[in-house]
């Protein structure tokens, strides 16, 4: 698997420079899926071609991965061969600096365009000639790509999905590493790593600049992200903010429709949102808390009520959406708050998935229309972190009640109130789960209901108040 890029007559030492690499020094760097190497091909007065050689271990991969599958094309397949979603990982790791536009030696470099050729071996193109050159010639490439065959011998095999890529450019260098870091993936959809809410912000981060008015965004969008519906509306939408230019009051309106719900839409009087964060509130107030986390807080609606209450003397919100992190400070004007109320209130980025230092020692946690978006393995993870590593004396924890969905007849049947919920559960179902990860780490736990209730099938909400059995302040 192999990326050369050549700098045009007269660049060479700025494109060292930009690269962070010497010309004369071979380097090799560990990756998960084997090692990448990094070196110059040919070095003269006048050009310079960098190299980024791709040696994947399949048999490791392979055992790492083992129980995931034991068929045999865990060990035969194209992907030592071709270039894949290990390219884009590699460029991040070896060529970060330079994709980042980042160089302390020659600064003045980093925004000057360079006369680039840039060749990919063995890209595995779903969808042919004309979708490679659409993906490129809008972004200023000439494109040459030659298909390989299957088999000359074997017509009948059909044409090859695998073409050698040749692009020459006008760009800045980071220009083209994020380019490459975006498309390469977009190409062939067999991504090595899994697809989650944290690849919206680098999609979003990488196509700055690009993406928002590219002509193809929506296939790139829909491709990068694995046509995972709910994520890719998100990003779609956060990329007509940028194409749109939308201020901060029309992000923040753009934002909230993104996330809307079909709960949220049929609920025209006081919102069943509104109602689940009041008693959230209120919960959290009769528990006597002062050092309260909101995990995965969102744009901040929550935290708004929390920080309304002088009772609450240190207030987070954390979540893993560093663009939704953005819309929460915006929307509770941290910056012109007054001194005593900017010093309670603090946003920090991070994931439920680890372990998480800063998560300790408070009094109450909330997870408030969080647990339906997460998978089964990242729902485990989520247990350990907050109940067994962060543990809180309070945590309480609302998700949507999935008997209550017929009441409303504009959800069809068998449909989950939100794209991107990867599960919702019955009363009983998440009765049974909120007691099992109670009794394991010593919590109570006990449940109410949030918002009207309709015969025989509950509340649209439920909430389960798990609190440790020593008690607030143990």
């Amino acid at each position: 698997m192999l990326l050369t890029i050549t700098a045009g007559e007269d660049q060479a030492a700025d494109f060292s420079f930009l690269l962070h690499k010497h010309p004369d020094r071979f380097q090799s760097f560990d990756m998960s899926f084997g090692k990448a190497h990094a070196f110059y091909s040919q070095v003269s007065d006048a050009s310079v071609t960098a190299c980024l050689l791709l040696d994947v271990d399949p048999v490791g991969m392979a055992k790492k991965n083992r129980g995931q599958s034991g068929q045999l094309d865990g060990y035969v397949n194209d992907r030592p061969y071709v270039t894949s979603s290990f390219m884009s990982t590699a460029i991040a790791s070896v060529f970060g600096s330079a994709m980042a536009g980042r160089c302390k030696d020659r600064p003045d470099a980093v925004p000057k365009p360079m006369d680039l050729t840039i060749r990919i071996e063995s890209l595995p193109v779903k969808g042919g000639e004309g979708f490679l050159r659409s993906l490129f010639e809008p972004l200023g490439y000439c494109v040459t790509a030659t298909g390989q065959a299957l088999d000359e011998q074997f017509p009948e095999w059909g044409e090859s999905p695998y073409f050698s890529v040749e692009l020459r450019g006008n760009r800045t260098l980071s220009d083209v590493l994020n380019h490459l870091y975006v498309l390469i993936p977009v190409f062939d959809n067999q991504k090595h790593y899994f697809v989650g809410h944290d690849e919206i912000e680098k999609l979003l981060s990488k196509g700055e600049g690009w993406l928002a008015t590219h002509p193809c965004k929506e296939a790139i969008t829909r491709r990068y992200l694995r046509h995972q519906g709910g994520m890719v509306r998100q990003a779609l939408e956060s990329l007509q903010v940028v194409e749109e230019g939308l201020d901060a009051a029309e992000v923040e309106v753009v934002a909230d429709a993104a996330e809307a719900s079909v709960e949220a839409k049929l609920d025209q009087d006081v919102s069943l949102n509104q109602k689940r964060h009041q008693t959230v509130i209120d919960e959290m107030v009769r528990s006597g808390a002062c050092r309260v986390i909101d995990l995965g807080c969102g744009e901040g609606k929550l935290l708004r009520g929390l920080l309304a209450k002088k009772q609450f003397t240190e207030i987070i919100g954390m979540d893993v959406s560093v663009r939704a992190l953005e819309i929460a400070a915006r929307r509770l004007r941290l910056e012109s708050l007054p001194t005593k109320q900017a010093e309670r209130i603090r946003l920090i980025h991070g994931s439920l998935m680890y372990r998480d230092a800063r998560l300790a020692g408070f009094d109450a946690a909330c997870l408030v229309e969080v647990i339906e978006h997460l998978d089964p393995p990242r729902l485990a993870a989520m247990q350990r972190v907050v109940f067994e590593h962060a543990r809180p004396n309070i945590v309480i924890v609302t998700t949507p009640n999935a008997e209550y969905n017929v009441v409303w007849e504009s959800l069809p049947a068998g449909k989950f109130r939100h794209s991107d919920h990867r599960f919702e559960w019955t009363r009983s179902e998440f009765e049974t789960w909120s007691k099992v990860v109670a009794s394991e780490h010593g919590y109570q736990v006990r449940f109410e209901g949030i918002g009207p209730e309709a015969e025989g099938v509950g509340t649209p909400t439920q909430m389960g108040v798990f609190t440790l059995d020593a008690g607030l302040g143990d």
